[in-house]
C-alpha cells in the first residue's frame, strides 16, 4: 500500500487563550502536533502533508526535522478545504489517511485496524468512530437498515432523531485519493455554519458505489481532541496514565502510579522502585534494582545497577555507574561521568566531571570540571574554583586522596596520590603525592580585645 498521510494543523485554537498555535500546545513536552507526526511515521507511510494556517510559519519551523511537506491554508473554510489544501501533494495511486494535529493520543494500533478495516472491499473507504453517551457536539453516523453508513450529519444540522445517534464521527479517515480528489473539488458550503465538511465526501463516495467500512475505537482518550487548556491537562494525565501502566507491566514498582511524569523515553530493567512525583525527561536508561526517592528529576541519563538516587535530587546529561548512591538534595549536571561505588551526598554538586571507583563528597561541595580517582575521600564545603571569570580550567586529584573541609582547590591544579589535604586550605599549586599539604594563617588570640558597643543615644 503506498500510504501517504494528511495531518491538519492550521486551527488558531482561540480557547486556549495562547498566542501559540494550539497545535504546538505540549503534551509531555512535546508538542501535539509532533505526537501526531511520530504516530503517522510508525505506519511507515511514503509521505506525509501538513496543513498550516495561523502563526505563519512557526509550526514548519518547528517540525523541520520530521520531513513533512507543509501547505499553508491561508484562510480557514473548514476542514473540507483544509483536506483540499494539502491534497495537492498527495500521489493519485495512494491511500490517504487524514488525521488531526490536535489529537495526539490516536495509537498505531488503531489506525492499522482502520487501515485494515478499508481493504475488505475494493471500492471503499474507511472511517474511525466512537460511541459516546453523550455525543453532543459531534457528528453522527447515520446508517441505513442494514447497517451500512449512507452520510454524516453535523450536529447544527442534525434532525431531533438524527441527534440521539450516539455513533460520531471522530473525523479521522482514510480513502483512494484519486476519487477523495474529485469529492473534494465538489464539496459546497451551504450549511449552518457556511464551512465545507469533509464529512460530507462520505454521502458523494455512497453514491458513487464505495462502501464506507468502519472501525470504532474503545478508547475515547484516542479520539479526543484539544481546544483548551483543561483538555490538555486532561490529555497529559491520560498520557501520564498509559505511561505508569507500561512501566509496571514491565515489572517496575511505582509508589503512585498518578504522580510521575514521562517526557521522553524511559526504559528500565528489573525490580526498579520509582517514588512520587519525580520527572524523566529525554532519553532515561534505568539498570536493575534502581531505587528513586521522591521529587527527583532526571533528563537524558543512563543509571547502572544497584543505584539508588535519593530524595529531591536532579540528574542531567549523565552516567552514574553500578552501587552508587546520589542525594537527598545532589545535583549532577551535564557531562559528568560517575564510576561504580560513587557516593555524592546531599547538598552537593557535580558538573562536568569524571568520579572514578569509590570515591565520596558526601556533603556540601562543589566539584567542576574534575578529574577524580579512585577511593577519594572530599570533605565538606569543598570547592573546586574552576572559572576565573574567563576561562575554565581542570582540576585533577589521584587515587586515595583526603581533602579536608572547607577546602578550595584553585585550577588548574593536581593532586597528587595518597596526598592528604589539610582542612581549611586553599590550594592554587599542585600538591604532591603521599604528603600532606595545607595552606592557613597563623592562629592568633588578641588579649584584652572588646567588642564594639553602640553608642548609646
Amino acid at each position: 500500500m503506498n500510504l501517504q498521510v494528511i495531518i491538519l494543523a492550521a486551527g488558531k485554537g482561540t480557547r486556549m487563550r495562547s498566542s501559540l498555535p494550539k497545535v504546538l500546545h505540549k503534551i509531555a513536552e512535546t508538542p501535539l502536533v509532533e505526537h501526531v507526526i511520530c504516530t503517522a511515521r510508525s505506519l511507515e507511510p511514503e509521505k506525509i502533508v501538513g496543513v498550516f494556517g495561523h502563526g505563519g510559519n512557526i509550526v514548519p519551523k518547528q517540525m523541520q526535522a520530521h520531513r513533512v511537506v507543509w501547505v499553508e491554508q491561508a484562510e480557514q473554510l473548514g476542514t473540507g478545504h483544509a483536506v483540499a489544501q494539502g491534497i495537492a501533494e498527495i500521489d493519485d495511486d495512494a491511500t490517504v489517511l487524514v488525521l488531526y494535529g490536535d489529537v495526539p493520543l490516536t495509537t498505531g494500533n488503531t489506525l492499522r485496524a482502520l487501515l485494515s478495516a478499508m481493504s475488505l472491499t475494493e471500492k471503499s473507504i474507511g472511517l474511525l468512530t466512537a460511541k459516546l453517551d453523550d455525543p453532543t457536539g459531534y457528528g453522527r453516523i447515520v446508517r441505513d437498515s442494514s447497517g451500512l453508513v449512507q452520510r454524516i450529519v453535523e450536529q447544527k444540522d442534525a434532525s431531533e432523531t438524527e441527534q440521539k445517534i450516539q455513533e460520531i464521527n471522530t473525523g479521522i479517515l482514510c480513502a483512494p485519493a484519486k476519487p477523495l480528489k474529485h469529492w473534494l473539488s465538489n464539496l459546497h458550503n451551504d450549511n449552518a455554519q457556511g464551512e465545507y465538511y469533509l464529512t460530507d465526501i462520505f454521502e458523494m463516495a455512497v453514491s458513487d458505489g464505495f462502501t464506507v467500512q468502519t472501525h470504532t475505537s474503545q478508547a475515547l482518550w484516542e479520539i479526543e481532541g484539544v481546544n483548551n487548556k483543561r483538555q490538555l491537562a486532561t490529555l497529559e494525565r491520560e498520557y501520564q496514565r498509559l505511561k505508569a501502566d507500561a512501566l509496571m507491566a514491565s515489572g517496575v514498582t511505582l509508589m503512585d502510579p498518578s504522580r510521575i511524569d514521562i517526557r521522553g523515553t524511559l526504559t528500565a530493567g528489573e525490580d526498579c522502585l520509582l517514588d512520587i512525583n519525580s520527572v524523566f525527561a529525554g532519553q532515561i536508561e534505568l539498570g536493575d534494582r534502581v531505587t528513586i526517592g521522591a521529587n527527583c528529576v532526571l533528563k537524558n541519563a543512563k543509571i547502572g545497577n544497584d543505584v539508588t538516587i535519593n530524595a529531591n535530587s536532579i540528574i542531567e546529561n549523565s552516567v552514574v555507574g553500578d552501587e552508587c548512591e546520589i542525594g537527598p538534595f545532589a545535583r549532577v549536571r551535564p557531562d559528568t561521568v560517575l564510576a561504580s561505588k560513587v557516593k555524592i551526598g546531599n547538598f552537593v554538586e557535580i558538573k562536568k566531571s569524571a568520579i572514578n571507583t569509590g570515591s565520596k563528597i558526601n556533603h556540601l561541595s562543589y566539584v567542576g570540571d574534575t578529574k577524580m580517582g579512585a577511593n577519594v575521600n572530599i570533605g565538606a564545603g569543598t570547592i573546586t574554583c574552576n572559572y576565573d571569570g574567563a576561562n575554565k580550567s581542570v582540576t585533577e586529584i589521584g587515587d586515595n586522596v583526603f581533602v579536608g573541609s572547607d577546602t578550595q582547590l584553585i585550577a588548574p591544579v593536581k593532586i597528587g596520590d595518597g596526598a592528604t589535604i589539610g582542612a581549611g586550605s586553599t590550594i592554587s599549586k599542585d600538591a604532591p603525592a603521599t604528603e600532606l599539604t595545607l595552606s592557613r594563617a597563623k592562629q592568633l588570640t588578641v588579649k584584652g580585645w572588646v567588642r564594639p558597643a553602640k553608642t548609646q543615644k
